[in-house]
């Protein structure tokens, strides 16, 4: 258990950052290398999973996302790159373009039991429930971390946002660091209890053999990093569908935990654009999406895409 307080970079609240700290705006020179990229994708085609970095010359697009995983590791831990004429392209392209941008960032991972490598987080009409991610419904998505139950959690996030809703999806970033001091100095009796072994759901994403839920703490500290597996729905489902009840010093762990990630004096909040492109660091920080309202006509609905990335364990979504 991590006993004494975290002061670095990786422990901030609200009134600690500014936008200059997490966005990144793109010069003329980015987007002109952008337009080329796309028409060296044009000129000679492979399925996008096979596109790699090193197949084309980018020292601009390379240096913004090097700017961007500098912000991931060593600044607040999210960002948002701004100002890339992805629009003016096919959609298609510029999904490739950003599969090859990402794997700057880190090795793509699995998103699905099944091998999904870029995955569309869009309402498909279906309720929250078992087997149903909330990335395919509009309801509001507490603070958590991707994969919170995973054998091996990836450790980035990226996004493009290719189409937002009518109103809301308004997205809410916190640090875990800063969580854990809050905890520690207030209730380190509740800490204790969010280290030992907690049921989570699975989600519906295993072998049809496997089991339904993994039993994993809320936090876990190796001697230099935090992971914190931020994700009081699937902690309650988790329970639901082993038939097992929450214990009474679990329950009220999770409510203080809310009641903290609910204080606006922690989070920082933004919303995405048309053609942003969204990093942020899936162990440092937890993040959270409000419920939406999309438009009714198909092509106007709320629509990215999303990548996973970790370079420890297998590319497959166990790891």
């Amino acid at each position: 258990m991590l006993d004494t307080i975290i002061s670095d970079h990786r422990a901030w609240i609200g009134e600690d950052i500014q936008a200059k700290d997490w966005c990144l705006t793109v010069s003329n020179d980015v987007n002109k290398e952008l337009n080329n990229l796309v028409e060296a994708l044009q000129r000679d085609p492979l399925p996008t999973l096979l596109q790699a970095p090193e197949y084309y010359p980018l020292p601009t697009l390379q240096n913004i996302i090097q700017q961007a995983k500098f912000i991931l590791d060593e600044g607040c831990g999210f960002t948002v790159i701004k100002g890339l004429s992805v629009k003016n392209h096919n959609v298609n392209d510029i999904v490739s373009v950003f599969w090859i941008l990402g794997q700057l960032i880190g090795r793509p991972v699995a998103q699905k039991f099944d091998g999904t490598m870029i995955y569309d987080v869009t309402d498909s009409g279906e309720e929250f429930g078992y087997g149903i991610r909330g990335s395919h419904t509009r309801v509001e998505l507490n603070f958590h971390i991707d994969n919170a139950f995973g054998t091996t959690v990836p450790h980035y996030v990226g996004l493009l946002c290719w189409q937002t809703a009518r109103s809301g999806g308004v997205s809410r970033f916190c640090s875990l660091y800063s969580l854990h001091n809050r905890l520690l100095s207030d209730y380190p009796e509740i800490l204790e209890v969010l280290y030992r072994p907690i049921i989570y759901d699975r989600q519906a994403e295993h072998h049809p053999q496997a089991a339904k839920t993994t039993l994993t703490p809320f936090f876990q500290w190796d001697g230099k990093r935090l992971l914190c597996r931020a994700n009081m729905s699937l902690i309650r489902k988790g329970h639901s569908v082993a038939g097992q009840e929450i214990n009474s010093a679990l329950e009220k762990a999770l409510t203080v935990v809310e009641d903290l990630l609910a204080d606006p004096a922690i989070w920082v909040e933004m919303q995405l654009s048309p053609g942003d492109l969204h990093y942020l660091n899936n162990i440092n920080i937890a993040h959270y999406r409000s419920g939406f309202i999309d438009d009714t006509v198909s092509a106007q609905k709320r629509h990215l895409y999303r990548t996973w990335h970790r370079d420890t364990g297998r590319q497959s979504y166990d790891g």
